[in-house]
């Protein structure tokens, strides 16, 4: 009975289909408390993000659900903003707003509407073969016009309450998308990249002994000195006046960067003539670098003061460019050389071009400007350091392009008045790692500033906002009727986009003639903000039941990105509209690079295609893969795909194997007893003596199981769950099977009463993985649960709806079942063998050849734990009768460091310790050794085996210690014992692909027997073994040996077998 995991995960996608199982799922909850989930909506195609994200999402409504909650999911799509307008840019080669007003907005939106669903067929493939479920038909699109009528709504609860207002601004600007972005956004793509960076001298003019005299500037944008109007200092640093000897110029610099202008100082040939204050500074006038502003700001051109000047950089002097700097822009208008009546020089196009204000330069963009500009300064003898420097600047996340910074008018959210409410009800939520919260999201709003939520685009929500000419009478709408009564229009609303609304004028009551709609759309940040309200039309529709049903979220889950994104959008809104955190749950996942740790490149081609694993491996291994890994915890994770095939070797295929042995064993059960086997239901007491340990021990196990599953999925833990849930598949299949194999197929001689208890444990402990591991892998515990419900019986009677396991109630604790003392108890057990094994290994011994004896050295407590192993093994602690010996271990360097002299003293004296002193030790963690104090991090006491006792007898043992760190020793008897021949008896029938019903006889012969072994006395001898193992005898081969299926020679030290497998009734 094997498995194709991927073309088994067909079948059930079928059987799904079938039975409508994600509508059923919700039928059968319709009337269970709501869970609320939000889904953020995606653009692009789908990735191994979009996958890990999907998997968090899909595993956390499934669990809900099976705990009895209604949990709706529907699929979201994010078919604004840049990304698209992007794609159509390049499609149709625009590069202005020239060109799309010659292309005109109507058919600009159209081509965009028409690509923005390009990979919604992709995307529901995807999805749906991971596995998850979510309402693909009733989904939200930020374009659907009732999506973008709650946006308006949003924005006209903020510009009643006062927290909207327009600003000219220094912002990110990409100069590529030809609008500015949010601060927000242009934290979301930085990395390193080379700039030039040059040191300028401005002479001064006018200014009483300073004759040739000159302040010394540092930039990386030289393309920002021709807008330069004021140099600022700090009034609290002292400068030097210092003499170039090379030149004969005096330069004003700080002392502390000298380095700026001399590459090496000690070479450097200069004096200090004196020391100036910044305070004494101010006011001196200076030289223009350009004059192509000098006229209209004749009255700058001189030294200001601004405290945000530092000593670390540069020259200890700025240059200030107010229109392309925020800190300049406030120091000029703090000085009151600007201000919103007299706006500083900005002569740079949407595009990043300079206009024809800068003769000479215009058209050119300012980054390629920057190299002319270097060029035109070396002649001037005012260019005195040019070169190169690598430092992180923000790119444009959309174009990849490197931002500039650019005075534009904008439309802001007042946010830092809401920072204390935002921090407050950020305290209530749950954040999985928390430190995502702690270090990271709660520095982020601490420090927010206000929100530009205006974009200078066309494919969006238009900002619902009509003004006058002189932005003096300002009409807010937030809803569709609203322009339709004031303006009088008598079309229908059911677009809003620009193409639609921007025609309409609403007449001035103030005598300003019509107001008109301004030319901004939302930032697309600010719809996914609103996704709680516009996804579901609130307040226009589901008002009654938005809270508490549907507002705030009980979870949301995305990438650590979202910290700077959808969790902060969300969170601004939630706390301006409602006054609380809009949602109670977070699960934030990492990134997902490729093997080599890069990003992953479809033009590198570092990484597997998706649908190339899903189809290879199925979905189950690739979320396992994926939640089992340090990315559900922020942490980046190196996709591998050989860890997805570990995932099938070491989960899914025990898994499968322990449901298959289970089937096996029930046939045979049938066909032995001539009833059908059917599990009951368990109801045993701890003190039971009627019941097996292994069946309490993993039926006790399971109880631990959900008691922890509930406990950390109450705190979205699911890295914590998954490795338990691993360690339930390893208890089951490499401990109670293998230790129950006997019992489960009733060859343990204890009657058919014990035979369907074991079946009956093992039946019900499948049934309890299933359900409970049913969220995390849901096709698998599906195809195991249809396999497995004919065996239930009365286990699913009673349910509304038994056809899939994920309309099934998750398991609940069942506390007559838990036994913590035989948890223990096995556990010390399992240590043990552990330890056995590991023995093994040094000698290279395999786990299939019979050893005659072990010994267990250990403490009163955990020789009392694993007192069922006596029969088998010696239990002990006498240490002493073994050779076993306490010894003092010493980092000698370390120690020195701390004893200086005294460490030769104490290295002296260490060996003269009895026994009965490093038990002291270990007991006081501390010991005086001749005078010296030794406390607990001095000495590691460790155990060590000094002799070999018996060893040198003849046939003696021959011992093989393994020691634990806690004190446990097992010391494996490793000499060969061939007379325990028949315990290593090979298995030869799954080799032959036999099942167990299969009748079917063994016979052996000798190939070779050196030392005279009397194997048929030995064979005769455990014939009863043989019996209940082979369910029949094992017999010496004859020619006549009728059918052979299998012959197999084994070697058993210098004797050799030849066994056959022969079938019966051929």
């Amino acid at each position: 009975m094997s498995i194709n995991f991927p073309k088994s995960e067909e079948e059930t996608r079928r059987f799904w289909k079938e039975i409508d199982a994600f509508q059923t799922q919700l039928r059968l909850t319709r009337n269970g408390p709501r869970f609320t989930f939000y889904d953020g909506p995606p653009f692009g195609l789908p990735h191994y993000g979009h996958l890990l994200a999907s998997t968090i999402k899909d595993i956390i409504p499934r669990y809900w659900s099976m705990k009895g909650y209604h949990v709706v999911r529907r699929f979201g799509w994010d078919t604004h903003g840049l990304p698209v307008e992007h794609e159509i840019d390049k499609e149709f080669h625009i590069s202005s707003r020239e060109n799309v007003l010659e292309m005109g907005i109507e058919r600009y939106n159209a081509e965009c509407r028409a690509i923005v669903m390009k990979y919604s067929g992709e995307w529901r493939q995807v999805i749906e073969r991971l596995g998850r479920w979510i309402d693909f038909d009733n989904d939200y699109k930020s374009m659907d016009v009732t999506f973008m009528e709650s946006c308006w709504w949003v924005f006209k609860q903020l510009y009643n309450k006062g927290d909207v207002y327009r600003a000219y601004q220094v912002m990110p600007f990409s100069t590529s998308l030809g609008t500015s972005l949010s601060h927000m956004e242009s934290k979301q793509n930085e990395k390193l990249t080379v700039d030039p960076a040059v040191v300028v001298a401005f002479p001064l003019q006018d200014v009483e002994g300073q004759d040739n005299t000159a302040l010394l500037i540092y930039t990386t944008t030289p393309w920002t000195l021709p807008s330069n109007l004021l140099i600022a200092v700090n009034s609290s640093f002292e400068y030097v006046k210092i003499l170039d000897e090379k030149s004969g110029n005096h330069f004003v610099i700080l002392e502390s960067c000298l380095s700026t202008l001399y590459k090496d100082l000690k070479k450097a040939k200069y004096k200090v003539i004196c020391q100036i204050t910044g305070r004494e500074m101010i006011g001196w006038r200076y030289e223009p670098l350009f004059h192509y502003f000098t006229d209209k700001f004749s009255d700058c051109f001189q030294v200001i003061s601004a405290d945000y000047v530092e000593a670390g950089e540069g020259t200890g002097l700025v240059h200030l460019a107010p229109a392309f700097g925020q800190e300049d822009y406030d120091a000029a208008a703090a000085a009151g050389f600007i201000s919103p009546t007299r706006l500083p020089p900005c002569p740079v196009d949407d595009k990043g071009c300079f206009t024809p204000e800068i003769r000479g330069y215009e058209g050119l963009h300012v980054k390629h400007a920057d190299k002319v500009i270097i060029k035109d300064l070396r002649g001037t003898g005012r260019l005195l350091v040019e070169t190169n420097i690598t430092h992180t600047d923000k790119f444009c996340p959309r174009s990849q392009t490197q931002l500039i910074r650019k005075a534009v008018s904008s439309w802001f959210i007042r946010v830092k008045d809401s920072i204390p409410d935002m921090l407050r009800n950020l305290e209530s939520t749950t954040w999985v790692p928390s430190f995502v919260k702690d270090k990271r999201f709660v520095n982020w709003v601490a420090n927010a500033h206000d929100w530009n939520v205006s974009r200078n685009r066309y494919w969006g929500t238009p900002i619902p906002l009509w003004v006058s000419e002189d932005y003096e009478e300002v009409i807010c709408v937030g809803s569709r009727e609203e322009p339709i009564e004031l303006s009088g229009y008598d079309g229908p609303l059911d677009d809003i986009h620009r193409n639609k609304v921007d025609g309409i004028t609403i007449p001035s009551k103030q005598g300003k003639g019509v107001l008109r709609r301004i030319d901004e759309i939302f930032d697309c940040w600010f719809e996914s903000g609103s996704m709680p309200y516009a996804s579901n039309h609130y307040p226009f529709e589901n008002k009654d039941q938005f809270k508490p049903n549907l507002f705030p979220a009980d979870f949301i889950a995305e990438g650590l990105d979202q910290t700077r994104g959808w969790f902060y959008t969300l969170s601004v809104l939630g706390n301006k509209l409602f006054g609380v955190s809009p949602f109670k749950n977070v699960i934030v996942n990492g990134l997902v690079l490729a093997e080599d740790g890069k990003k992953m490149s479809k033009s590198l081609k570092n990484y597997p295609d998706p649908t190339d694993i899903l189809n290879k491996y199925g979905a189950d291994a690739l979320r396992l893969y994926l939640i089992n890994s340090p990315v559900v915890r922020a942490e980046p994770l190196r996709f591998n795909e050989s860890g997805v095939k570990e995932i099938v070797a070491r989960v899914l295929l025990p898994l499968w194997n322990s449901y298959r042995f289970f089937s096996e064993q029930a046939a045979v059960f049938s066909k032995i007893t001539g009833t059908a086997f059917a599990a009951t239901t368990l109801a045993v007491s701890s003190n039971s003596g009627t019941v097996n340990v292994m069946d309490r021990w993993i039926l006790a196990d399971c109880q631990s199981l959900l008691r922890f599953m509930d406990q950390e999925m109450l705190g979205y833990r699911l890295y914590t769950v998954v490795p338990r849930l691993l360690q339930v598949i390893d208890n089951l299949t490499n401990w109670y099977i293998r230790f129950n194999r006997k019992r489960l197929k009733g060859a343990a001689g204890l009657g058919v009463e014990d035979t369907n208890a074991a079946l009956n444990t093992l039946c019900q402990v499948l049934f309890t993985i299933v359900r409970a591991m049913a969220a995390y892998t849901p096709f698998i515990t599906e195809h195991i649960y249809g396999l497995l419900k004919p065996y239930l019986g009365d286990l699913v009677a009673g349910l509304e709806n038994s056809s899939s396991v994920h309309f099934l109630p998750f398991p609940a604790v069942q506390e007559e079942l838990s036994d913590p003392a035989i948890e223990r108890q096995v556990s010390a057990m399992q240590k043990i063998i552990k330890l056995g094994r590991a023995a093994r290994e040094r000698r290279s011994i395999s786990l299939k050849t019979p050893l005659m004896s072990l010994v267990v050295v250990a403490a009163p407590q955990c020789l009392a734990d694993v007192e069922s192993l006596k029969a088998c093994v010696e239990l002990t602690g006498e240490e002493e009768k073994y050779g076993i010996r306490l010894e003092a271990k010493v980092d000698w360097p370390t120690l020195g460091k701390r004893l200086k002299k005294d460490v030769q003293v104490v290295r002296k004296a260490l060996p003269g310790l009895t026994q009965e002193q490093l038990r002291q030790y270990q007991r006081d963690k501390q010991i005086t050794v001749s005078g010296i104090q030794l406390t607990e991090d001095d000495l590691t006491i460790v155990r060590v085996m000094h002799h070999q006792t018996d060893s040198t007898e003849e046939n003696g043992p021959n011992w093989e210690p393994f020691f634990a760190d806690d004190g446990v020793v097992v010391l494996l008897d490793a000499a060969p014992h061939p007379e325990l021949v028949d315990e290593g008896l090979p298995k030869l029938r799954k080799k032959a692909g036999l099942v167990p019903t299969d009748d079917i006889k063994m016979e052996y012969g000798i190939v070779s027997n050196p030392d005279s072994i009397d194997v048929c006395t030995l064979v005769e001898s455990r014939q009863e073994q043989f019996k209940s193992s082979l369910r029949g005898q094992l017999e010496m081969a004859t020619e006549a040996g009728g059918h052979c299926v299998l012959e197999e020679d084994q070697s058993l030290g210098s004797l050799v077998l030849r066994f056959r497998l022969v079938r019966l009734n051929q």
